[in-house]
C-alpha cells in the first residue's frame, strides 16, 4: 500500500490497524499491550510526517515490530517472576485475524502456538511471524529487524523447527471438538467424576493462569484422574450459582467456554482435543487478562 495524497492520514492508519494489532498481539501475547503499541506506532508515524511515507503498511509494520521487540526484552524479566503458569490474554471470537485469511485464526493464535512463540527468542518470533504468518518477503523482513536476508532465513528455519512441535498431528473436526467439550462441561456441572474422567485423555494436562491475582493451580495438573478430581473439588467448594453462566465460545480459535458471574467474566477455558478426548485445557482466571471481556453476558 503506497501513500495516497487524497486519503486522510487517519483513514490510511485505520485501514492498517487490524493488521498491526494482529502482529502486535502475536508478538506480545497481550491485546492490551498490542493496542498500546499500535497507538504508539501511530504517534511515531505522525511525528515522522505521515504524508511523506510512501509505503504506510511497511513503515507501520516495521515500527510495531521494533516496539514489540523492545517490549519483549522487559517482559521476559517480568514473566520469570510470574506466579503460576503464564498464558496469553484470551481472544474470544474472531478478534485480530490476519487480513490474508480470517479462517486461519484457529491455526495461528491457538494457545499452544502462542506458548510455542513464547519459547522463541524475540528476534526469532518477529522474523517467523512476519514471514510465515504475514507473508512478508525476506528483503522486507531483513529491513525490519536489521539483519541480513540469510540470517533471517536461518532464524525462520530454527523457529519453524520449534513451532512444529506445537502443531497437533491429529486434526479433529469442529463437530468432534464441540461434542467432546460439551460432554466435559456437562460432567463438571453434574459433578459426575467417572463421566468427567472419561472425557479426558490419560495424559491430559491442565494449565491455569491466575497470575497471583486469584486462587488458581500454581503448577500444571497432569493426568485424567487428577484433573477430574480437581474440577469436581472446585465445583463442590464453589457451586454454580443462579448468577453464573457458562457460555460456549471459541477461545483463541479453539472450542471453549467463557464463564460469567454476576455479569463479569471470571474465567475462559480453551480445549485441545485428540482422538475424541480432551488433551489440553488452558484456563485463564487472571482478572487483568479478562477485563476486556467483561461486557460479555
Amino acid at each position: 500500500m503506497t501513500q495516497d495524497a487524497d486519503v486522510p492520514e487517519h483513514e490510511l492508519f485505520e485501514s492498517n490497524r487490524k493488521h498491526l494489532t494482529a502482529l502486535a498481539y502475536r508478538m506480545t501475547g497481550s491485546l492490551a499491550e498490542a493496542e498500546d503499541i499500535v497507538q504508539e506506532a501511530y504517534l511515531r508515524w505522525k511525528r515522522s510526517g505521515a504524508d511523506t511515507v510512501r509505503h504506510p503498511r511497511a513503515f507501520l509494520s516495521k515500527t510495531v515490530t521494533r516496539l514489540c521487540l523492545d517490549f519483549l526484552k522487559s517482559a521476559r524479566k517480568r514473566r520469570e517472576s510470574y506466579v503460576g503458569p503464564w498464558l496469553p490474554e484470551p481472544l474470544v471470537g474472531s478478534v485480530a485475524a490476519p487480513d490474508s485469511d480470517a479462517g486461519e485464526l484457529a491455526r495461528d493464535v491457538s494457545t499452544a502456538l502462542m506458548l510455542a512463540l513464547e519459547r522463541l527468542t524475540p528476534l526469532e518470533r518477529a522474523v517467523f511471524l512476519l514471514r510465515e504468518v504475514f507473508d512478508v518477503d525476506y528483503q522486507d523482513v531483513a529491513g525490519t529487524v536489521g539483519r541480513s536476508e540469510d540470517a533471517c532465513r536461518q532464524l525462520v528455519s530454527r523457529a519453524k523447527k520449534n513451532i512444529a512441535a506445537a502443531r497437533p498431528r491429529y486434526q479433529p473436526s469442529r463437530d468432534e471438538c464441540e461434542r467432546v467439550v460439551e460432554a466435559f462441561g456437562a460432567a463438571v456441572i453434574t459433578g459426575d467424576l467417572t463421566q468427567l474422567e472419561a472425557t479426558l485423555a490419560d495424559d491430559a494436562i491442565l494449565y491455569a493462569d491466575g497470575g497471583g491475582r486469584v486462587r488458581s493451580a500454581l503448577r500444571p495438573i497432569h493426568g485424567a484422574n487428577r484433573i477430574a478430581r480437581f474440577f469436581i473439588g472446585v465445583t463442590k467448594k464453589s457451586p454454580f450459582s443462579s448468577d453464573m453462566q457458562v457460555l460456549p465460545r471459541l477461545v483463541n480459535g479453539s472450542p471453549g467456554f467463557v464463564i460469567v458471574d454476576a455479569g463479569e467474566v471470571v474465567q475462559t477455558m480453551a480445549f485441545e482435543v485428540t482422538e475424541g478426548r480432551v488433551r489440553t485445557i488452558y484456563a485463564v482466571r487472571n482478572p487483568d487478562k479478562l477485563a476486556r471481556l467483561s461486557v460479555l453476558s
